[in-house]
């Protein structure tokens, strides 16, 4: 065969057997692209949702927050369906695989710096942020950021700057983490940037799974607030943290001592002001005492959280006087802690300013609450107020009638201490 032969050979003609097996591979593929995109098709249904109630709430007071949880529990998704709810554009920004640089922005050399200074230039997704004017900036895997990108990430969270970059009050804030020991070599979160964020911590509802799975998520909405009661809700939440600060005035700065609280919610000055405004929002939206309770722990902790929520609900308790000037209809609270507190603050005020028909009113208060409620709440108040008694007061018949329920509940109180006593005898290795 000669040369030119060879250059003027017909190249062997394609396989048809390839060419339809490629056509049916990829209709195979559309039809597995059809069924894909009816399983992410779902559908949203407005129902209670306190994790998720709070978050809506923090999300519109402009705070930076901050959802804990185990891996796979939900919180990338739950971010997605907020920034879809609220028609939010959504920006991810896995901190973990940045840099220093990438927050802080890298420096641009120009022409003459000592005239003109050296900018630092903000990454792609600031840029687009800005020009969008609005977004939901989602920095995710937070716990396994090393300390230098956690430094970096401070004047991003708190001053929301991005190099020289000043991103628009449309942007909101929300970051994820897991916890150190389930993070992928995780860190503690440095107590600068914790301090920052609230904290919020996401767990799965199994009624929200099943019917998740099923297609329908709750929806995310944002709180409505009632115009009308916005002075009221600033005066109230600034009466609320200013009055309880000062009566508990080592709560204003309080630093943990371990690593690992350090890097979640405490107070500071800052994180009470964080809470303020929370209140201030959940006041004018008038949320549920569990969903404020979960933004002012979230903000300054469990211990003063816990401790501002009881000082709220001491607020909301009946005034002391109005109840002594019209004991038969006075209305006392059913849950046992509070009528307790309300007992104890009328023999407190019978207490402060002792007068015969002050503490025969007293008496008329105890009764009300024995007429509707248990009687074993009495035997603290009705011994303290009896104590009170002056020798030239006559016993009122109302004393009388109480004693001997009284009598009981104590009597009851002593023999269940002696149940417990013998029973405790009775267990293997007591006495030992």
């Amino acid at each position: 065969m000669t040369s030119s032969t060879l250059l003027h050979t017909p190249a062997p003609s394609a396989d048809p057997s390839l060419s339809d097996r490629a056509k049916e591979t990829g209709a195979q593929l559309a039809v597995a692209e059809s069924l894909l995109t009816l399983l992410r098709t779902t559908t949203t249904e407005s129902r209670p949702d306190e994790q998720l109630e709070a978050l809506t709430i923090a999300v519109a007071a402009d705070l930076p927050v901050l959802l804990w949880g185990e891996p796979g529990i939900g919180k990338t998704a739950a971010l997605t369906q907020l920034a879809a709810s609220l028609d939010l554009p959504l920006t991810t920004v896995i901190a973990s695989v940045h840099e220093p640089s990438d927050f802080s922005g890298l420096p641009i050399v120009g022409e003459d710096p000592a005239v003109q200074g050296v900018p630092m230039a903000p990454p792609q997704w600031a840029v687009d942020l800005v020009r969008a004017g609005r977004g939901l900036l989602f920095l995710d895997e937070l716990s396994t950021a090393t300390p230098a990108v956690q430094a970096a990430l401070l004047r991003v969270v708190l001053e929301r700057r991005v190099g020289a970059l000043q991103l628009p009050p449309g942007v909101r804030i929300v970051a994820a983490a897991n916890p150190r020991a389930s993070a992928a070599d995780g860190w503690e979160l440095s107590p600068p940037l914790a301090n920052r964020f609230v904290h919020l911590y996401w767990v799965h509802d199994q009624e929200v799974v099943v019917r998740g799975l099923g297609g329908v998520w709750p929806r995310a909405e944002l709180p409505r607030l009632a115009p009308e009661r916005l002075p009221e809700a600033v005066a109230f939440s600034r009466r609320v943290v200013c009055g309880f600060l000062a009566a508990r005035p080592t709560l204003i700065h309080r630093l943990p001592n371990s690593e690992t609280r350090r890097g979640g919610a405490w107070p500071s000055p800052r994180s009470w002001d964080a809470a303020l405004t929370l209140l201030a929002f959940a006041t004018a939206a008038s949320v549920s005492r569990d969903v404020l309770a979960l933004l002012v722990r979230g903000a300054v902790g469990d211990g003063a959280g816990l401790e501002l929520c009881a000082y709220l609900d001491r607020m909301d308790l009946p005034d002391p006087e109005s109840l002594l000037a019209d004991p038969a209809a006075a209305v006392l609270p059913q849950r046992g802690d509070l009528r307790q507190a309300v007992l104890d603050s009328v023999v407190a005020a019978v207490g402060a300013r002792p007068e015969r028909g002050r503490w025969e009113a007293g008496w008329a208060v105890l009764v009300r609450a024995l007429e509707t409620g248990a009687a074993d709440l009495l035997v603290g108040p009705a011994s303290a107020l009896a104590g009170l008694r002056r020798d030239d007061w006559e016993v009122p018949e109302t004393m009388d009638r109480l004693a001997a329920v009284i009598g009981l509940a104590r009597t009851a109180d002593r023999s269940v201490r002696r149940v417990g006593v013998v029973a405790a005898a009775g267990r293997p290795g007591a006495g030992r």
